[in-house]
């Protein structure tokens, strides 16, 4: 795993302050999330962005649709706050954004940040004066601002503009090159404009969202070569289940690898009662996967064959997975650290001692006619082996333990010295 703080190469204007949150510059990829709550919901509300946050999530966007939803924002990060719950709160805006920042300014404060489509600002003119509302407002209480396109609400007129040059070439492009230019434009247009309204640059961050892996590559490859703002990365309706999130990390991995993105949010449709909690996992791994963040322990776990069907292994790897996740809100902060560590839980002898020794903490559990013991390896060593009907419940108790010697306060102290 590399160090944590690493960050890809491509240049920022940034970085950009939201709250005690910090993106672009030489920051670590941001991992946000969104409620799917009535805001005007206060009780709702607070309880799903606190359980977002605890699972991680570093920004938490919620919608201000109304003036109900408006009013409530204040209460809700006021809540958020007696729960000892900082996480910086995204004002998402569309059609009536200016009206709601400027009635309610309890709002415009409370908030960390504005994200505003400009595909749903407003009509001619209008457009222009509602835009410059709510870029105003965010220069008045010294907010950042997403200027967030989505292909699903691109400016028409933008689209109309682009598709007349494009009629006029000697050779016109297809329209879906057109629909990219116009993200990308539009993006840009207004990120301009938002200067020129007196919005610092190290206070804008871009995003171009489609629902397509290859458009969104595509998308952004070309707005990163245009532009140094931030950038949020997304790939929108993105689907549900494993759809959604292979789908999700086919066109963000592609885009982290090269440099692109700033931020990243994994827009999974829940399953009907699901937990809105893992679009953050998911949102988690990927970054972890590419060695790009630590997030929580790595848990390492062969998949199963014939020498293991006894389906204990895979059972102890799921209890144990789960345990150290549930762990880490407390563990953050008590064992700084102990996101990099690995725990190996394999099934039977083929690979089980080698991937155990590679882990910090290894199990290799007997597959199908092997002797009916588990060697435990600790950095590499054999250190005890378990058997008997309590191996799961003593293996926690070894991990317990490795945690609390390894990143624990007595351990810092031996490490200073």
């Amino acid at each position: 795993m590399s160090d944590p703080d690493a960050q890809r190469a491509r240049h920022t204007t940034g970085p950009v302050r939201i709250g005690h949150v910090t993106v672009g510059g030489s920051a670590p990829v941001v991992v946000q999330s969104m409620t799917n709550t009535d805001t005007a919901d206060i009780a709702a509300t607070v309880e799903q962005v606190f359980q977002l946050a605890r699972a991680g999530s570093e920004l938490v966007r919620i919608t201000v649709n109304s003036e109900e939803a408006a009013r409530a924002v204040a209460p809700i990060r006021d809540r958020l706050a007696q729960r000892g719950c900082d996480v910086p709160l995204i004002g998402d805006f569309h059609f009536n954004g200016h009206k709601l920042l400027g009635k309610y300014p309890d709002c415009a404060e409370a908030l960390g940040k504005y994200r505003i489509n400009p595909g749903n600002v407003g009509r001619g003119a209008k457009r222009d004066q509602q835009y410059a509302t709510m870029i105003e407002t965010a220069c008045k209480y010294a907010k950042p601002v997403r200027i967030g396109v989505n292909w699903g609400s691109l400016d028409q007129e933008l689209v109309v503009r682009l598709m007349d040059e494009n009629s006029q070439r000697a050779t016109p492009r297809d329209s879906s090159e057109i629909i990219h230019q116009a993200m990308v434009v539009s993006a840009l247009e207004n990120a301009q404009r938002a200067e020129e309204l007196g919005l610092s640059a190290d206070k804008i961050i871009l995003s171009c969202k489609m629902s397509g892996v290859q458009d969104l590559i595509a998308v952004y490859r070309d707005l990163a070569a245009r532009s140094q703002y931030p950038l949020h990365l997304g790939l929108t309706e993105a689907g549900m289940g494993a759809k959604g999130i292979v789908a999700s990390t086919a066109a963000l991995a592609v885009l982290l690898q090269e440099g692109i993105g700033d931020t990243i949010r994994i827009s999974l449709t829940p399953e009907p009662g699901g937990d809105r909690t893992q679009e953050v996992i998911v949102a988690q791994e990927i970054l972890q996967s590419m060695g790009l963040r630590s997030f929580t322990p790595t848990v390492v776990a062969c998949p199963g064959c014939g020498r293991t069907s006894s389906t204990y292994f895979q059972q102890l790897a799921k209890d144990i997975q789960t345990y150290l996740r549930h762990q880490m809100p407390l563990w953050r902060n008590e064992y700084p650290g102990v996101e990099t560590m690995t725990v190996a839980v394999m099934g039977c002898v083929v690979n089980g001692p080698g991937e155990s020794k590679h882990a910090n903490v290894g199990i290799s559990l007997p597959g199908t006619g092997e002797v009916p013991v588990a060697p435990v390896y600790v950095d590499g060593e054999k250190t005890v082996t378990l058997k008997g009907e309590r191996i799961a419940e003593e293996f926690h108790v070894i991990v317990d333990d490795y945690v609390r010697r390894t990143y624990g306060p007595a351990a810092h102290v031996h490490t200073l010295r």
